[in-house]
Formats: structure tokens, sequence, C-alpha cells
């Protein structure tokens, strides 16, 4: 198991419990265990380890700071934020807080938990290993080549004794890591999964060699099945062994599936706080998530206007497909599910991102029956910079619509800021008073256009003639029309500030266009 690091334990422990205020040797540095302060004893000599400043006030922890990096100990967590940054920089030691009235007790146990249930670094081969190790003892025990399958006939693992016989199938399976696709073999594969014992199957042709066979199951679940090559050679004993062996491949590949689920419920909560900017070290974070250089956030939710029986649910779902087809474009990869949207880290420079968007809601969009969309972000130089992509893919979220599913930033970028100068100009008195509700309110009360008239003329560029071609009138009647409005709603249309503040608030408070019916 690789050591547990400042930033794994920021990663399950952090926010508000554990505050990290610096950390001179970055946040890969080891966290070995955590020791409780005792004044009365000498720093014990321990490389990597956390020392909860029991007793010591967080502004007098210099001392302590100082024999800490003298014992090479990772840091130094004091209870309270007032702590000494700059001697703990000058030392090399990490400095970490916890709030005022944190019992040191259960800080110890959270911590020391913590740094003990981190799994391992290669979350997405674990249990591998021990598969491989399990093959080759199935293979000595019975005298055949051994592979361990998954369900869709995925080759996991497979042994490596040498002398045993072997056919071009297992050497292609093993070549491609999946099973070669025939007619018969589905039928072998059906006749297996139906069986609760080792059975052996006949050769599919000439140059093939018989099998023994045997399904991997949990509950009542298939995870899998076990395949040993049958070269006339193989021990009495071989189905017992068999059994036995296809038991202990069930405890792996669930110990594996656990280590997987955590990863990624792991990798999803740094994907969280990468998106909301509350990670410890972005950079850290983006690398352990696979994401090194420029990148966006991708958004992709459910269309609100479609009826769906069971949203939750159907969220979850639209979760699995983002990822499935993240991971087959990236590797292994985080998405999360945040308040019905599911978000997403694209890497690289993003020619490419468009395309994927538009292919993950075609094909959830047939898997779920439900129509999606898909909003992207601004791309991003560095890690530091996805909360902002994050919230530009909210805002394109709320501009789509069926016709326009799937957009960047850029491809709305006026709508966009339209619709997010109108929140701020609601915010604040002084940008929402103005003549722009003299108008409406005279429309409103005499039933007139003079709005309207306003905002295609503007559109039209103060051209009379365009601004009567939108509105369909003679440009007399746009002429008076615009006379008339400043005579009664006191608008001075020959001042350009004016006329530009009244464009603006007619379109992002009021909502006009020259569309406008």
């Amino acid at each position: 198991m690789d050591a547990c690091t400042l930033g794994d334990l920021l990663d399950v422990v952090g926010g508000p419990t554990l505050r990290l205020h610096t950390a001179p040797a970055g946040c890969r540095a080891p966290v070995t265990e955590v020791l409780l302060y005792d004044g009365h004893t000498p720093l014990p000599r321990l490389p990597g380890a956390l020392l909860l400043a029991v007793g010591t006030r967080a502004a007098d922890a210099g001392p302590l700071l100082r024999a800490a990096a003298q014992a090479e100990l990772t840091g130094v967590v004091v209870r309270g934020a007032d702590g000494p940054v700059a001697e703990a920089e000058a030392h090399g030691v990490a400095l970490l807080s916890v709030a005022e009235d944190a019992a040191w007790h259960h800080v110890h146990l959270l911590l020391a938990s913590a740094i003990a249930a981190r799994p391992a670094a290669a979350t997405a081969d674990l249990g591998l290993g021990d598969l491989f190790a399990l093959a080759d003892a199935i293979a000595a025990a019975t005298g055949g080549a051994t592979a361990v399958e998954d369900p869709r006939q995925r080759i996991l693992a497979y042994s490596t004794v040498s002398g045993q016989p072997v056919d071009e199938d297992r050497r292609q399976g093993i070549l491609g890591r999946q099973v070669p696709a025939s007619a018969d073999n589905t039928e072998q594969y059906r006749r297996l999964f139906a069986a609760d014992r080792p059975l052996r199957l006949p050769a599919l042709t000439g140059s093939d060699l018989p099998r023994l066979a045997m399904p991997v199951r949990a509950g009542g679940e298939t995870l899998g099945s076990v395949w040993v090559v049958d070269g006339g050679s193989l021990a009495p004993d071989a189905e017992d062994t068999l059994a036995q062996g296809a038991t202990t491949a069930a405890l792996l590949l669930l110990r594996a599936r656990a280590a997987r689920e955590l990863a990624r419920h792991r990798g999803s909560d740094l994907l969280r706080r990468l998106l909301d900017g509350t990670a410890p070290d972005p950079a850290t974070a983006a690398a352990r998530l696979g994401v090194d250089g420029p990148a966006r956030a991708a958004a992709f939710v459910l269309d609100s206007a479609a009826s769906v029986p069971d949203a939750e649910r159907t969220a979850l779902r639209l979760l699995d497909v983002v990822r499935l087809q993240c991971e087959a474009r990236y590797g292994r990869h985080a998405c999360v599910l945040l308040d019905g949207v599911v978000y997403a880290v694209l890497p690289g420079p993003g020619e490419r991102h468009r395309k994927l968007a538009e292919d993950i809601v075609a094909r959830a969009g047939q898997a779920l029956r439900v129509p999606v969309r898909a909003a992207l972000g601004e791309v991003v130089p560095g890690a530091a910079g996805l909360p902002g992509s994050r919230a530009d893919a909210d805002l394109v979220l709320r501009v789509l619509d069926a016709r326009l599913p799937v957009a960047t930033v850029d491809e709305v970028r006026p709508r966009v800021t339209l619709l997010r100068l109108a929140e701020v100009m609601g915010e604040h008195r002084e940008l929402n008073a103005g003549a722009w509700r003299r108008v409406l309110a005279y429309d409103a009360e005499h039933g007139t256009e003079y709005a309207r008239t306003l905002v295609c003329w503007f559109d039209a560029g103060c051209d009379m003639a365009g601004a009567a071609r939108l509105l369909a009138v003679h440009p007399n009647t746009c002429r008076y029309r615009l006379r008339q409005l400043q005579q009664h709603a006191g608008v001075d249309l020959d001042d350009p500030d004016e006329r530009l503040l009244l464009w603006l608030q007619l379109r992002a408070l009021a909502g006009l266009s020259s569309a406008t019916p």
C-alpha cells in the first residue's frame, strides 16, 4: 500500500474539520501516523508523522514547529486559526488547524482512521495482482493454463506457469484481453452461466483444446468465470480445485469492486472540491484526477421540461453514462452529481470536447429516454481556473433548449453575459432605476408600444427605416412614436449614454428584443 500523503488526508478529512495553512514540502509529503504531543518527553524521530499540539496555544507553537522539523515530522496540527505560518514555512513543516472546540482525542481518532483506511494508489487495478496469483495457483494445482474473466468475457488475469499447453484462442484472448467472439462461444457461455458446478466444454475447432470452466458467483450475482485449458493431463481433482478457486475469485472480485467504488467516491469528492474551489491544492487534486494542463468543466442535465417519473434515479443513470463515455475517451475519470447536474472535467485544449458532449447527449437520450442538455465552460490553463469554468457551464445550462441542446460558453457568450448582467443589475437599485421604468409604465397604462419601438430602433443601429422594418410599420410611425416617447416619458434620445443604458435595461431587465412579439 502506498504511503498516505498530506493531500490524501485533506481529501478525506479536509474542509471545515481540518484546515491547511501552509505545506512547505507540498501536499505530497507522506503522513505515516498521528501523535499526541506530550510536553514532558522529547519528540521521537518519526519521519512522516503528524503531531497534534495538545496543551499548546496556536500562537505559541513556534518552538514545537522547530522540534517537529528536527524530528522529521511532516506537520503540526494546532487548535484555532492563528498559528505561526511564517515559522512553519521557515522550518519546512506543514501547519494545519482544527476548530477551537475540537476534542483532541476525537481529532486523533479521525485522522488515524483516515490514514489507516487509505486504499492503494492504483485503485483501477486493485485486486488484479491477487487474481493473477490465483490463476497461477489454479493452473499449478489443476495442470492446465488458467484465465479469469468478467461477465463480458474480458480477461482479468491469466496464469504464467511454464510448460502448460495452450491454443490460439487463449493467445488471442490474452493479447486483446478479450475472448474472441463467435456463435459457438456464445452458446458455451450460456451453458456455463446456467451451471452451478465445474463444466467440461469441448473444443470449438480442430486446432483448439477443450476447457474446464466454472462460473464465479456471489449472492446469486454472476461476477465472472474461471477457465482451465484441458491439454489431456488435468489432475484427478481438477474440478474440486477449480470450484474452490472460483470461490476465492469471488472474494477477490468483490474486494476489487469495493476498492473501485471507494476510489470513485473519493474521486467524486475530490472533483467536487476542485469545482467549488475548496480543494487545498488544486494542482495536486487535478493531477490525482488525471488532469494536467488546460481543461474545462462540462455539465450535463436532464431536460427540465421533460416528464421524468424518478428524476433522482434517472440522474444517477446519467452519471453512469457520462462516466462511461469519459472513461472510454480519457481512461480513469471522475464525474460527480451535484444538485441534479453531472459535472466532468475534460482535459486538453478543447477541439474535441463539443463532439464528445454531443455523443454523450445522444447516447444518454437514447438510454434514458429523456432529452439531455450539455454545457461546456471556458477552457482554462490550469486547475485553479476550473471553478470559473464550472460557473460558465452553469450559466450556459440556463440558455439551452431543444433547439440548442449542446453549447460552449463562447457560442452563447452574448446571451449568458446579458443573463448575468440582468442578475447584477437586478441586485443593485442604482443599476435598475431610470427612464426604462417610466417607458414600461406608460405602455402599460396607455396600451402603447414605445418600449418595443425603442428596442427595435436600438437593434437597428438607431436607423429609422431599419426599426420600421422590424416593427412592420411605416418609418413615419416609428418617428412619431419616438417623439411622443420623449415627451411623455422624459427620455433624452440625443444622449448616447442614456440610449446605451436604456437598451441594456430594456434588454436585460425587461427581456425585450426586436424579436419580442
